[in-house]
């Protein structure tokens, strides 16, 4: 009998396919879920039962699946989550047969070895690990579902709201608040060097120890200043300290997500693609192959296989010395960790960045040679650094002089950080200081840092907000809704989110908490790990939840409605100003009988006498509206119709316009530069009637070969006559 693999991706079908002689499918991603536009939920007598189906895009695989099913042997090889035990489990529903009957394989990397290993040692569905998962998306769909309709019907309309979402965005407004509400207060340092340029560290003044805010005011700095000056000093201690450093722990999602961030400017969303990438299979010197294992972990264990092969691989690169002196063992503080995973390692040691850089993306290749880097670290030995501090003395301050020296540098010889070493020159006690220069420097203090969406993401961990899967999507969920707005990587909450997060702090506030948040991901954690009924577990959040949800139809709407003088042109109701998702429009006060809408910024001849513009299509009249692109004129009668033109074609709007002499080639029009995502054009002012353009400014004079109109061209070797038709050319 055939076997049947099933996967979840197209890649991964691929790579798996290279190492089995078996049907190798991919069911890409969930083959059913809860129904896009309503609850999907059953919920009688403290019971929650799924409404699932399967997805239009899905019926075909589904199809496909069942036919190849009947006659085969059938592996479920989804991820080893529980996202992937969870489409597991659906697709077994799908399949016919009791889902008890069907084997499982779980692997954490995609090689020969691991693939033929998992199929020798099968499983079944892990029932615990479905029904946590089960009972995290119907947890999301109530909340999302039942508050964000509360939200979009009193705050503001296709608002949305998430148990995990709705708590990182809090954690970004209270950081914005925290901003708004900080006070800076200037403050000075002393900066000093003695003989040979050696800086010093001022740490004690009139015997008290000198901290970072030591000196409020001007007046305070220049008599410190003075006091220093005026000093006789000489070095009074001399000691050095040798310090060990060892590695870093292996990477799990959250890790790898931070420092992609700060090493290489990835996006958390970016990273994650890319790491799929690898672990789903890439051209390697030895073949199609996952390069890395499971990217979404919250391990940090690394399996014995992979340690030796760590440590063979440092002591055949580097030297014996260089390999730590023993194995290396890492355990994780995540709340709720899943420690049977592994963490994010490469599966291949001798795949080195030296040969993958010959194979890899360049994207790819950086991702993993940050990996590659980060684990082999893990094995190998501490670095020795020598640490030399010389304290100088005078009658009223003591400066400190650091020196840095390292005599091993171990792991660090793979890391590009390392700090260079300060050698002292040669010292002795007694010996006198002379000050070289100084010098204060006036600072302010500083508020708190906004968040990025590396650091957001190491908060969401250490508050236990969510799981490695729900980082990256929250962050881009955030940002995608306009909730937070991404400047300069900080991440700043928008006038929409403050409005959500107020709303929801007043009427709901345990589900932005993070407390909440977290002790629900323990709840979960329950279901899988101990069994706990998943119906308990949701009606606990449920009953208080849904009461509180029916008690919001009192709420007084907050939503902003402005009402204007002017009448609406379709149903003569007034008009009013409204919020929505793009920002404030105006729409008819007798909405949803009449849905006539507006642009807040459209001009029309009833509001703005100073563009008059007749509609050269139908006779109605141009309104000012708005694109990505500028501003722009419409028809008002849009979508009856559907004439625009730029801006510049206003005669009244024309008066830095480009016109050229040359009559348009088609139509005898004017020509005009118009401008466009590619740039600048020339194009004729009669469009839409005449649709010429020309990228090339046109010339009153015809090529000599074929009697085309010539354009100019402008190069690097000066401007031409250029023909577009015959190519011809003629340097002026």
């Amino acid at each position: 009998m055939k076997t049947l693999i099933i996967v979840e991706s197209p890649s991964k079908a691929k790579t798996i396919s290279k190492f089995v002689d078996a049907n190798v499918i991919a069911s890409k991603g969930h083959i059913r879920d809860l129904p896009k536009n309503r609850l999907g939920i059953n919920i009688s007598d403290g019971h929650f039962i799924p409404e699932y189906e399967v997805s239009k895009d899905h019926a075909q695989i589904v199809k496909e699946l069942k036919a190849l099913a009947k006659d085969s042997k059938v592996l479920l090889a989804t991820d080893e989550d529980r996202e992937g035990e969870a489409i597991a489990f659906h697709i077994a529903s799908i399949l016919g047969k009791d889902v008890k009957s069907y084997d499982r394989i779980v692997f954490h990397e995609i090689t020969k070895t691991a693939i033929l290993n998992a199929i020798k040692n099968p499983r079944k569905i892990d029932l615990n690990s479905v029904n946590a998962q089960q009972a995290r998306r119907m947890l999301d769909r109530i909340v999302g579902f039942k508050l964000s309709n509360l939200l979009s019907s009193k705050v503001e309309s296709k608002l949305s709201a998430g148990r995990v979402q709705s708590a990182a965005l809090r954690l970004i407004v209270l950081r914005e608040r925290e901003i708004k509400a900080f006070k800076s207060v200037d403050y000075y340092e002393v900066k000093c060097s003695f003989k040979d340029n050696l800086e010093a560290q001022l740490i004690e003044f009139n015997n008290e120890k000198v901290e970072k805010l030591s000196f409020l005011d001007e007046k305070t700095i220049i008599n410190v200043l003075d006091s220093i000056k005026n000093d006789n000093f000489f070095i009074s201690e001399i000691s050095t300290k040798k310090q060990k450093s060892s590695p870093k722990a292996p990477f799990m999602t959250s890790t790898l997500q931070q420092a992609a961030s700060s090493k290489l400017g990835f996006s958390p969303k970016k990273t994650m693609m890319l790491a799929q990438s690898l672990y789903e299979g890439v051209q390697t010197h030895t073949g199609f192959m996952g390069a890395i294992t499971y990217m979404r972990t919250d391990s940090l264990n690394l399996s014995t296989e992979a340690i030796n092969a760590a440590r063979n691989q440092i002591e055949k690169d580097y030297g014996k010395d260089y390999v730590a002196s023993k194995p290396r063992v890492f355990t994780t503080k995540a709340k709720g960790a899943q420690e049977a995973h592994e963490a994010i390692r490469v599966t291949n040691v001798e795949f080195t960045p030296k040969i993958a850089k010959d194979y890899l993306k360049a994207d790819e290749y950086k991702l993993y040679k940050l990996i590659y880097d980060r684990f082999l670290m893990t094995q190998m030995a501490d670095a020795s650094i020598e640490n030399e501090s010389v304290i100088v003395k005078g009658k009223n301050s003591v400066f400190k002089i650091s020196g840095r020296k390292m005599l091993f540098d171990g792991y660090l010889k793979l890391n590009d950080d390392v700090s260079k070493d300060v050698i002292l020159p040669n010292l002795n006690k007694n010996d006198a200081m002379f000050i070289q220069n100084l010098e204060s420097k006036q600072s302010k203090t500083e508020p708190p840092a906004r968040f990025n969406e590396a650091s957001l993401i190491k908060k969401l961990e250490e508050l236990g907000i969510g799981r490695p899967s729900t980082y990256a999507p929250t962050t881009s969920l955030l940002i995608d809704r306009k909730y937070v707005n991404l400047e300069n990587k900080q991440l700043i909450p928008s006038e929409r989110g403050e409005k959500i997060t107020d709303f929801l702090e007043e009427y709901f506030l345990e589900i932005v908490d993070a407390n909440f948040t977290s002790n629900m991901e323990n709840k979960l954690d329950e279901i899988a790990t101990d069994g706990r009924d998943l119906n308990e577990v949701l009606y606990e959040f449920y009953e208080p939840f849904i009461t509180k949800i029916n008690d919001g139809k009192n709420i007084k709407s907050q939503k902003e409605v402005i009402e204007l003088e002017e009448k609406c042109p379709e149903c003569s109701s007034s008009l009013v100003i409204r919020s929505g998702r793009f920002g404030k429009f105006i729409a008819c006060s007798a909405y949803p009988k009449c849905k006539y809408s507006r642009n807040l910024e459209e001009k029309t001849k009833e509001n703005d006498s100073t563009n008059e513009l007749p509609c050269p299509s139908c006779g109605g009249v141009l309104v000012l509206r708005k694109s990505k692109r500028g501003e722009f004129y419409g028809c008002k009668n849009y979508p009856k119709c559907t004439h625009i033109q730029n801006i510049n074609n206003d005669s009244k709007a024309n008066q830095n316009e480009k016109t050229l002499s040359v009559p348009c080639p088609s139509c005898g029009g004017v020509l005009v530069q118009r401008f466009s995502k590619k740039g600048a054009f020339f194009g004729c002012k009669n469009y839409p009637t005449c649709s010429f353009i020309s990228k090339y400014e046109v010339l009153d004079k015809k090529c000599p070969e074929c009697s085309n109109t010539l354009v100019l061209k402008e190069l690097k070797k000066g401007n031409f006559e250029y023909c577009t038709e015959c190519k011809f050319t003629n340097k002026i």
